[in-house]
C-alpha cells in the first residue's frame, strides 16, 4: 500500500477514495461490457471475458495516464483519476439531461427528420455538457482545470468571445 500511495502521490488516507471509485467504474464497465457482447455464451463466459476486459481497459487507462499527465498540469497523479471520474459523470449526465429537454421541446424522431433530430440532440447534449463540465468539476475540486478546458474548447468552437 506504501508504494502505491508514493507511485500516485496520495498524501492522505481519503485521496484514496479515488482510486477506488476508478477501479469500481472500470469494473462495472468491463462487467457490462461483457452482458452484451457474451451473455449468450453463458455466465461463466461472461465474467472470465469481463475479467479479460478489465485487464484490457486498466492497461489502456495506465497509458493514458502517462500520455495525458504530460499534456495536464496536475498537481499530483491521483488527481488524473478525478478528472477522468468528472469526464464519464459529464458525459453520461449530458445524455439524461438532453433527453428530457429535447421531450420537453416536443421534438420525436417521429415529428421531425431522423437526422435532424440527431442533430439537434447532439448540440443540446453538447450544450448540457459544457455546463455540467465545470459543475462537475467544483464539485469533484478540479474547477481550475475544468474552466481552462473548457475556455480552449469554446475557443475551438469559435466562440472566444463567451471566454474573456
Amino acid at each position: 500500500m506504501k508504494r502505491f500511495k508514493e507511485n500516485w502521490e496520495i498524501q492522505h488516507n481519503w485521496q484514496l477514495i479515488f482510486p477506488l471509485i476508478g477501479l469500481l467504474a472500470l469494473g462495472y464497465s468491463s462487467y457490462k461490457l461483457a452482458l452484451v457482447w457474451f451473455s449468450e455464451f453463458g455466465i461463466l463466459v461472461t465474467i472470465i471475458s469481463s475479467v479479460i476486459l478489465f485487464a484490457g481497459l486498466l492497461a489502456l487507462t495506465l497509458k493514458l495516464f502517462k500520455v495525458l499527465e504530460k499534456r495536464w498540469k496536475l498537481e499530483y497523479r491521483w488527481e488524473m483519476i478525478r478528472v477522468f471520474i468528472v469526464f464519464a459523470v459529464t458525459g453520461s449526465s449530458s445524455l439524461y439531461v438532453g433527453r428530457p429537454i429535447i421531450k420537453l421541446l416536443g421534438i420525436t424522431k417521429e415529428n421531425l427528420n431522423p437526422i435532424l433530430y440527431w442533430i439537434l440532440f447532439i448540440i443540446i447534449g453538447l450544450i448540457f455538457y459544457q455546463i455540467l463540465l465545470v459543475s462537475f468539476g467544483w464539485l469533484f475540486g478540479q474547477h481550475k482545470f475544468f474552466w481552462e478546458f473548457e475556455k480552449k474548447m469554446l475557443k475551438r468552437f469559435g466562440l472566444k468571445r463567451f471566454v474573456d
